[in-house]
C-alpha cells in the first residue's frame, strides 16, 4: 500500500511539472507574424486546459492511470492479437490480404485519370503548384486510417463481446487491437503516397521522416477517441450509424478535397479546431513542404493537448462503465 501511494505521490508531482513547464513555453513563445491579439488568446485558453487537465489527473488519478498501465503491461498479447485479427479479417476470401491494398491503388487510379488525364487539374498551394492527385491523395491517407480505426475501435467491445464476459480478460485492450490491425494497411497506404509524390517529382528527403511523426499522432487521437465511443456503444447502439454520419461530414469539414487556403480567415480558425486538420497539413508538409512539425508550435501544442484531454476522458468513461459491460452483452 505505501508503494502506491508513493507511486502516486510521483505521478501527480511529474504530471504537475510537466503541466508548468508546457504552461511555460507556451506563454514566452512569441511568433512574430502572428496577430497578438489571437496569439495571446491562445495561449489563454492552452493554459487554462492544461491546469483543469492537472486538476482533473489529480483527483482520477487511479481511473485514468490504470489504462494506460494495462496497455503496457499486455503489450505483447496485444502485438499477437492484432496480427491475429489483421489475418483473419481475410481468411475467408481467397485473394486475402491483396483486397486490402486494392483500395487505395484504384483511388489513386481513378484520381490520376479525372484530374491529370481529363481535367489537368492542379493544386495551387501557398509554396508552389502541386499535382491534385498528390494534393488529395496525401490527405486521404490519413483520413482512410482514420475512419478504418475509428470504426473498428468503436466496436472492438461488440465484436469480441465473448472475451468481454470473461473475467480474467484485460478488456481495455481490445480497443487498441484494431487500431493497430488498421495501421497495417495505412502502413502500404503510406507506401502509394510515397510513390506517388516519386512520380511527380516530390523525392524523399529529411523532411519525409516527419511521416512517422504524424503517423503516431493520429494513431494516439483515433485511440484516444475509440476509448470513449467502445464504451458508450454498448449502451447506445445507434452511435455507429452517429459515427459513419459524423465522418462523412468531416471528410468535408477537413481540408482533404479542398485547400485550406481558400476558406476565409475566421472560418479558418474555426477550422482548425478540428486537431485532424493539423495532421492532414502534417502529411502534406512532410511530402513537399519543407517544413518541421515544432515550426507550427500552437498548432502541435494544441494537438497534444487536446489529445492527452480526450485520451483522460476516455479512461474515465471506460473505467466507470466497464463493470457494465458484460450485463449488458
Amino acid at each position: 500500500m505505501r508503494k502506491i501511494t508513493i507511486s502516486k505521490q510521483v505521478g501527480i508531482i511529474l504530471y504537475w511539472i510537466a503541466a508548468l513547464v508546457v504552461s511555460g513555453i507556451i506563454l514566452f513563445y512569441h511568433n512574430p507574424l502572428a496577430i497578438l491579439q489571437e496569439e495571446n488568446l491562445k495561449k489563454i485558453i492552452s493554459c487554462v486546459v492544461i491546469f483543469i487537465s492537472a486538476l482533473i489527473f489529480t483527483f482520477f488519478y487511479g481511473k485514468i492511470i490504470q489504462l494506460p498501465r494495462e496497455l503496457i503491461q499486455n503489450r505483447k498479447l496485444i502485438w499477437k492479437l492484432a496480427k491475429n485479427d489483421f489475418k483473419t479479417r481475410y481468411a475467408g476470401s481467397y485473394m486475402g490480404f491483396f483486397w486490402a491494398l486494392v483500395q487505395p491503388v484504384v483511388t489513386v487510379l481513378l484520381y490520376y485519370i479525372v484530374f491529370d488525364k481529363i481535367f489537368g487539374d492542379r493544386a495551387p498551394l501557398s509554396k508552389g503548384e502541386v499535382p491534385h492527385v498528390l494534393f488529395l491523395t496525401a490527405g486521404l491517407v490519413p483520413w482512410f486510417f482514420f475512419s478504418e480505426a475509428l470504426n473498428g475501435g468503436t466496436m472492438a467491445l461488440l465484436e469480441y463481446n465473448y472475451l468481454v464476459k470473461k473475467v480474467v480478460f484485460k478488456i481495455s485492450i481490445l480497443p487498441i487491437i484494431k487500431v493497430i490491425a488498421a495501421t497495417f494497411i495505412h502502413g502500404f497506404f503510406v507506401l502509394v503516397l510515397l510513390s506517388v509524390a516519386f512520380g511527380y517529382g516530390f523525392y524523399p528527403s529529411i523532411y519525409t521522416i516527419q511521416l512517422l511523426y504524424y503517423s503516431f499522432c493520429l494513431f494516439m487521437l483515433v485511440l484516444a477517441i475509440t476509448y470513449s465511443t467502445c464504451s458508450i456503444v454498448i449502451f447506445f447502439r445507434d452511435l455507429g450509424q452517429i459515427i459513419a454520419i459524423v465522418l462523412q461530414i468531416g471528410m468535408w469539414a477537413t481540408p482533404i478535397l479542398w485547400d485550406l487556403s481558400i476558406a476565409t480567415p475566421k472560418i479558418a480558425v474555426f477550422l482548425k479546431l478540428n486537431p485532424l486538420v493539423y495532421i492532414v497539413n502534417g502529411y502534406r508538409s512532410a511530402i513537399w513542404g519543407k517544413q518541421w512539425f515544432f515550426e507550427d508550435f500552437f498548432s502541435t501544442m494544441y494537438f497534444w493537448i487536446v489529445t492527452v484531454v480526450l485520451f483522460g476522458i476516455g479512461a474515465l468513461i471506460f473505467k466507470r462503465l466497464k463493470v457494465h459491460f458484460a450485463d449488458v452483452l
